[in-house]
């Protein structure tokens, strides 16, 4: 770790320097002090000799650190911005470390399997509710962490990076964490709100990373802003009845963390789901975009998973099912929308 230490007892931590974690960690060291942790050795050096992440500018106040032992003892409020896929391990290495009285909020918008060891998805013949995490219940499953936290909305770090206006979600049962997070990140540029309802907060921000993909797949084959209407609204519904069968509530799905980022993901040229879908319907093969693409598209593990939910329910859900033969069953995009187009929706909305 570089040789600055910091004895202020406000200094913030925040896990994984992906985009969206550098966005977080420089937004939160305009008024704190931050320590960041990455895995990889070089990452932290670079960071403390540099001041850069992966090529990306990080604040100069910001210090990074190998150790999860000294990012626990060292910050009360810890902000986990890592990916699904590796969500479950990280919870797991930082265990040992986080106390009850620490502050966790996570900023994944991804669901984790408990599944037995060695046993995966397409092992399982019935994947009930009780299987699915989202993310505040990994940490509630692996760490004895009580006050959990999630943030959702709108957030593109892209546009975070150039301080664009934007908003955010804290979403906690804990109002002392709803109000730190408010605390820490409300800036005159970045409006932060508050929802009690963090299981629905956390399905909307999942679930429209689905209906992301099917967007830029309308785009990649050129249809129109008549068919993307179409799919948003279409789309909102069965985020509305997954998310209601999920555990999650209505008033979430028509947040911030719901609508705002379905329109958000759905028109967004930098968003990964999006960009998946877009080069699906521009030919090209789903390994081949997933090996180029530097970041997890979330939508694609979270497209699986409910699938797996479906099968083992009465519900329908056709654009998620739709998309699963898309993406792992080698159906056209074409053929796809032909189906959806034929569907017997006969009611407008079915959930008020």
């Amino acid at each position: 770790m570089s040789s600055r230490t910091f004895s202020d007892s406000s200094l913030i931590g925040v896990v994984g320097v992906g985009s969206f974690g550098t966005v977080i960690a420089n937004m939160l060291a305009e008024k704190n002090q931050v320590l960041v942790y990455a895995r990889n050795a070089e990452v932290v050096a670079e960071i403390n000799e540099n001041h850069t992440a992966q090529g990306k500018s990080m604040h100069e106040s910001i210090v990074a650190t190998q150790d999860p032992q000294q990012l626990c003892e060292s910050c009360q409020t810890i902000f986990f911005m890592v990916p699904s896929s590796a969500f479950q391990d990280v919870a797991r290495k930082f265990s040992p470390f986080l106390q009850p009285y620490h502050l966790v909020i996570h900023g994944t918008k991804g669901l984790c399997l408990d599944l037995p060891e060695g046993q995966s998805l397409d092992e399982v013949k019935n994947l009930d509710r009780n299987r699915i995490l989202t993310m505040s219940e990994v940490l509630q499953k692996e760490t004895v962490a009580v006050r959990v936290g999630c943030l959702a909305g709108p957030n593109i770090a892209k546009e975070l990076s150039k301080g664009q206006p934007a908003a955010t979600v804290i979403s906690s049962k804990f109002n002392e964490v709803i109000l730190e997070g408010q605390r820490l990140l409300r800036s005159e540029k970045f409006q932060v709100y508050g929802n009690s309802d963090i299981i629905g907060v956390e399905l909307s921000g999942v679930l429209k990373n689905i209906i992301a993909i099917a967007a830029g797949a309308l785009a990649g084959l050129g249809l129109g802003e008549n068919a993307k209407g179409l799919l948003i609204s279409r789309g909102m519904v069965e985020m509305v009845h997954l998310s209601r069968a999920l555990g999650g509530s209505v008033k979430s799905a028509f947040g911030l963390a719901g609508v705002g980022d379905l329109v958000t993901t759905c028109n967004s040229v930098n968003s990964r789901n999006f960009t998946v879908g877009y080069r699906l319907a521009k030919g090209e093969k789903l390994p081949q975009i997933l090996d180029e693409m530097e970041e997890v598209a979330e939508g694609i593990n979270t497209v699986k998973i409910i699938k797996g939910f479906l099968e083992a329910s009465d519900l329908r859900a056709p654009i998620t099912e739709n998309l699963y033969r898309v993406l792992f069953e080698d159906l056209e995009i074409e053929e796809a929308l032909q189906f959806l187009m034929k569907y017997p929706f006969n009611v407008d909305v079915d959930f008020v």
